[in-house]
């Protein structure tokens, strides 16, 4: 059967149901279409493609014996890099930890290889998960496929990328203000932003670790669904996680109040995505959603509080790369001190720098109250308002990135405008909420638009009944020939 790379994983899943292929079979067309199409798109820093053929043939050998498979038994999964695996590279886009082959899985990760998974590689991401473009990687930038002169969007670039390219169906990323969501929107692809504490945070590198989150990212709802059940629910090494149940979802919006804040539909929007967004409204609405106004009225501080509040955290979390224990060791020998200040300088690129430092300072003595303490109370105060606005709605449908995807390159010289682009992300990471990307169709130079649609904690199920219902009623969302 010809191309069965560009399959989804439910469709993949009906014909290994129906013995119609295997699953090497399955995994071999994949690693030939990712070896074909990858020196362009560049979503891969390590491949797993021998471990990969040695997992399809024992998904195969239990299919054949008659045993009891999990849904994602043979289908093939790429992992963002900075998710621990066992005997494989793991580098977090960093020179720092160019070289660290972690001995311990992930939890998700014994979580999908548990369920009989395929893990094909670990994905090209920004630098400890810091970026909003894919282009502060150590190694390489990845490419939006539907353009390869633009960014994929980031962190979870590479992951993005190669679900967006057909090089894979599903994928992991982490979303710690935005980072599976805003590429997701920037690639035509669905990304999802669980509840903080719905998956398990063990053996993900930490950013900000009162922010980050793991989600699926994948081309359609059913198959972003299908890698959330398999990820979700309490564990044990990871005492943030909570007790969760994951929940069948509909197909209907008919009856639902669906909220639209007006502070997100402000000044920095563009024309085009505005436009996108407000038809995408219209479709629900006509499905039998109504639509209500909401408001949000601490949105503008919200980017200076997750700012403050991530690069605090990233300061913190970031200590333990000196040197010494593991990864990358600096030039400067001659004592302990130089030792950890080259490591760190060597090690380290820009932008991860550059946080570390707005961190320590916002955490150092005499600036402690005056920034990150107003930051954690503003976080109280955006928490409330949401808990305010989504009791008069059953969700609220925002825009996801005020613009699409803009060139390489174009804003690498300016990193607050950079940062000013996750205006409509941090506030569910601040706020602990899910949230999912939604394509929505494409602007004029043919790139993808996206809308996100967030609710109270733990409501996954009505964020993807809404998404499977603008998919339904779409037809589906475009994918690109690649």
């Amino acid at each position: 059967m010809d191309k069965l790379y560009s399959l989804t994983a439910g469709q993949m899943k009906d014909l290994l149901d129906k013995r119609e292929v295997t699953a090497v079979e399955i995994t071999k067309s994949v690693i030939e279409n990712i070896e074909r199409t990858d020196k362009e798109i560049q979503a891969y820093i390590t491949y797993n493609f021998d471990q990969a053929l040695q997992q399809a043939a024992g998904a195969d050998e239990k299919r054949a014996k008659g045993e009891q498979l999990g849904e994602l038994a043979g289908i093939p999964v790429a992992l963002k890099d900075n998710m621990c695996t066992k005997n494989l590279r793991t580098t977090a886009g960093s020179k720092i930890l160019g070289n660290f082959v972690p001995p311990y899985n992930a939890t998700v990760v014994e979580k999908l290889l548990a369920d009989g998974a395929v893990i094909i590689g670990k994905t090209t991401c920004d630098e400890f998960a810091m970026g909003s473009s894919g282009e502060n990687s150590a190694f390489q930038v990845a490419r939006n496929p539907w353009d390869t002169t633009r960014v994929p969007g980031g962190s979870s670039s590479g992951s993005a990328a190669t679900v967006a390219a057909s090089q894979v169906p599903l994928a992991l990323g982490s979303d710690t203000g935005g980072s599976i969501r805003q590429p997701a929107c920037l690639t035509g692809i669905v990304g999802m932003k669980p509840t903080y504490g719905a998956v398990s945070r063990y053996g993900l590198i930490a950013y900000g670790s009162s922010l980050d989150q793991i989600g699926p990212m994948a081309r359609t709802v059913d198959d972003t669904a299908m890698l959330f059940k398999a990820i979700c629910g309490r564990d044990k090494m990871d005492a943030t996680s909570k007790d969760y149940t994951y929940t069948p979802y509909g197909d209907s919006v008919k009856g639902m109040k669906l909220g639209l804040p007006k502070e997100y539909f402000g000044e920095g929007i563009s024309a085009e995505v505005k436009e996108k967004i407000y038809a995408a409204v219209e479709t629900l609405k006509e499905q039998g959603a109504e639509i209500v106004e909401v408001s949000l009225p601490s949105t503008d501080y919200a980017l200076s509080a997750y700012y403050i509040i991530a690069c605090a955290e990233a300061s913190s979390n970031l200590g333990r790369f000196d040197g010494v224990k593991y990864g990358f060791t600096g030039s400067d020998r001659s004592s302990l001190e130089n030792l950890y200040v080259s490591s760190r300088s060597e090690g380290f690129g820009e932008e991860v720098q550059r946080r570390i430092l707005l961190g320590t300072y916002v955490l150092s003595s005499g600036f402690y109250d005056a920034y990150y303490k107003k930051a954690k109370m503003l976080q109280k105060v955006i928490r409330k308002e949401f808990e305010d606005a989504l009791k008069l709605c059953d969700a609220i449908i925002t825009p996801l990135n005020p613009t699409t995807a803009f060139k390489i390159g174009e804003k690498s010289d300016d990193p607050v405008a950079m940062w000013a682009g996750d205006i409509c992300t941090v506030t569910l990471n601040i706020a602990g909420l899910p949230g999912i990307n939604v394509p929505c169709g494409f602007d004029s130079n043919n790139m993808p638009v996206g809308f996100q649609v967030l609710g109270r904690k733990f409501s996954e199920s009505t964020l993807l009944t809404i998404a499977k219902c603008y998919e339904n009623t779409v037809g589906g969302f475009a994918v690109k020939e690649f």
